[in-house]
């Protein structure tokens, strides 16, 4: 009998489990395919989508090509041209070296390739499905390389059941072919999705390919910086403070031409506007190192998205110093140009040879404003009298001597201490007369009171106000704390969803229509939530090059900027991924909620807070906000006696 239970995998299966790892969605055949024409030359790469990538995906470039046989060659497993040994894993110029990109998008879609070297007069055409070789033939194409994915995980439904919706999907192509994009400036892009064309990109500097890719505005929201070192060369753009974002910021580290993710220089950047920006807002930034290959390490994740490096202390140190100098010099100089020749006051030439008499100052040695005669007259008469007196004795030398001291200025304050201590003295002030507790109206009263850092107002028996921020309930367990603002977008975006789920909201027309540009994958978004948007009370419509008006907004209570809830709506639902209709309603009601709830800056009425309270307690979980923030804190007495002991 034989016990032997370890058998060797098929190739087609070890190719499915290599591709598990390799392609995880259309946007990684993207990633795969741009990055070996790079690596072939090309200056110029044109990528055409049909479905976001389901049903095609096709890279054409102008590189060097490959010859029959290594285009036949390039779809085995572990088959490349950019490493020989172990050792030039830590000298790599190339974006790929494993040799599994080809043969795992083979394994997933049917591949057809057409290819040929620069000065051949015939190139050669070859199909493969399922890891499968189908035939190669000569082809007429021209130099470059041309390379369609047809149907992605065809014959594999699990996977392709959990592709997104095609919008969703559009929107990882973008984000990566946003990547590749910017790490290679000097690569002509375009990007063709169902016969409409999303990016036209020239090669030029990093800023223009950053304009080209978020809008000409983005310009004028990021700063340079920049450092040489023997350890690393970084360069790139930071984002201003002010222009710091919630949602839709865009933050890229590149190394060597490669994209990478790395959270312990990303915390770098972030400890650099600790003092700059809040703790909800993230800056943009894109940020090039430029080190030597042998101290990093791009072979530690399948994707090749996280680098190691063998300096990362020291490049941390490196990279604050540099952007803390480029923040630096913005906030120190603000606005001014100090080459500027514009607007400079003319100085009056200094002569040391001139003598300027310094004005003198006139005044009345014998002025007494508190030596009052019988005769004088009443106190508004009497100071124009002295002050025409004062007139007259003009002091040529610009001194006098000091006023003697005023006659029987103690009565002043006579009748100061006969007041006082007939206070003192009264029946109505005596100890045996003062009550035993302060009794509170019933109508609630607003007292200011200064505690600490926070003004306190008493708004009703038992609730307090805090800096416009806080409320305080006193409870039978303790006291609760209240975050006011969240409280009031838990309870809206509960009425919300309520209203969304009877009837759309009613619209108001706007007498001038705003407009709203997205970028592609976030204008695609748009386009796939448009009925949705109709429930929500928004009348928008396509403008044409990524740029959209909003014609109508809901009829809704409270200051809502509606280009601002738009964008929230589609952040969120970028976020999520695919949804049911009626999960959508979700994060358009939250971000309605968001833009109509109360700020720091608007006070509440004692009613409006103790309604707030009471319409916050009703449902089950208001500890909460949908999105996971805590609305409430509660001291317990425990915790207040444990403080006070």
């Amino acid at each position: 009998m034989n016990s032997d239970i370890i058998k060797l995998l098929p190739d087609s299966v070890a190719n499915q489990i290599a591709a598990g790892e390799v392609i995880q969605r259309p946007a990684s055949v993207i990633k795969e395919l741009v990055e070996n024409s790079i690596d072939a030359g090309a200056t110029s790469i044109q990528i055409i989508l049909k479905d976001a990538g389901r049903t095609l995906i096709q890279v054409v470039d102008n590189g060097r090509g490959m010859s029959p046989t290594d285009a036949r060659m390039a779809f085995e497993r572990h088959a490349t041209s950019k490493i020989d040994t172990a050792d030039d894993l830590y000298s790599l110029h190339t974006m790929g070296f494993r040799g599994e990109a080809l043969p795992s998008i083979a394994a997933v879609a049917q591949v057809e390739m057409r290819t040929m070297q620069k000065g051949e007069a015939i190139g050669c055409k070859l199909k493969i499905s399922e890891s499968k070789f189908e035939g190669s033939e000569p082809a007429t194409c021209v130099p470059g390389t041309n390379i369609m994915v047809k149907n992605i995980f065809f014959h594999m439904p699990a996977r392709r059941k959990y592709l997104r919706k095609d919008s969703v999907e559009l929107s990882q192509i973008l984000r990566e072919f946003e990547r590749l994009a910017l790490v290679n400036t000097d690569v002509d892009f375009t990007i063709i999705h169902n016969d409409v064309t999303l990016h036209q990109l020239l090669h030029g500097s990093l800023k223009q390919r950053i304009n080209g890719l978020f809008g000409k505005s983005m310009g004028s929201q990021i700063i340079p910086v920049g450092t040489e070192t023997s350890i690393v060369k970084i360069s790139g753009f930071v984002g201003l403070p002010h222009h710091a974002k919630r949602r839709g910021y865009q933050q890229f580290f590149f190394v060597n031409g490669r994209n990478m993710r790395h959270p312990y220089f990303h915390k770098a950047v972030m400890s650099c506007y600790a003092d700059l920006i809040s703790s909800d807002v993230q800056p943009s930034y894109f940020i090039n190192f430029e080190v030597e290959p042998s101290t990093i390490d791009v072979n530690i994740h399948p994707q090749k998205h996280e680098i190691k490096f063998e300096n990362e202390q020291p490049i941390w140190q490196i990279l604050t110093a540099a952007i803390k100098q480029a923040l630096g010099k913005v906030n120190a100089a603000g606005a001014i140009d100090f080459d500027s020749t514009d607007a400079i006051p003319d100085l009056p030439v200094f002569l040391p040879d001139n003598n300027t008499i310094m004005p003198g100052i006139q005044t009345d040695p014998d002025y007494n404003p508190f030596d009052l005669k019988e005769n004088d007259p009443e106190p508004v008469e009497r100071i124009k009298v002295e002050s025409s007196r004062l007139n007259s004795r003009i002091d040529g030398n610009g001194s006098r001597p000091s006023a003697g001291v005023p006659r029987d200025w103690q009565k002043l304050y006579e009748s100061f201490a006969n007041k006082r201590d007939e206070a003192i003295n009264s029946q109505d002030f005596q100890a045996d007369n003062l009550p035993n507790s302060i009794t509170i109206n019933d109508e609630p009263k607003i007292v200011e009171k200064e505690s600490g850092l926070f003004s306190v107002s008493d708004v009703s028996n038992g609730l307090l106000s805090v800096d416009n921020r806080y409320l305080i309930v006193s409870t039978r367990e303790g006291i609760m704390i209240i975050n006011r603002h969240r409280a009031h977008i838990k309870v809206l975006y509960e009425d919300f969803i309520k209203r969304l789920s009877r009837a759309p909201l009613q619209s108001q027309r706007l007498i001038f229509p705003e407009s709203l540009t997205l970028s592609p994958s976030r204008s695609s978004i748009l386009s796939s939530i448009i009925t949705m948007t109709n429930r929500l009370g928004y009348d928008v419509s396509f403008l044409g090059d990524n740029v959209w008006s909003v014609n109508a907004v809901p009829s809704l209570p409270g200051n809502i900027n509606p280009i601002e809830t738009l964008n929230r709506i589609i952040s969120d639902i970028e976020e999520t991924g695919e949804l049911p209709e009626t999960a959508l309603l979700r994060p358009a009601a939250l971000a309605l909620a968001r833009s109509a709830a109360i700020t720091p800056s608007q006070s509440l009425s004692d009613d409006e807070a103790a309604e707030l309270v009471n319409n916050l307690v009703a449902y089950p979980e208001y500890a909460y906000t949908p999105d996971g923030l805590k609305i409430t804190h509660l001291l317990s007495l425990h915790e207040i006696h444990k403080i006070f002991s």
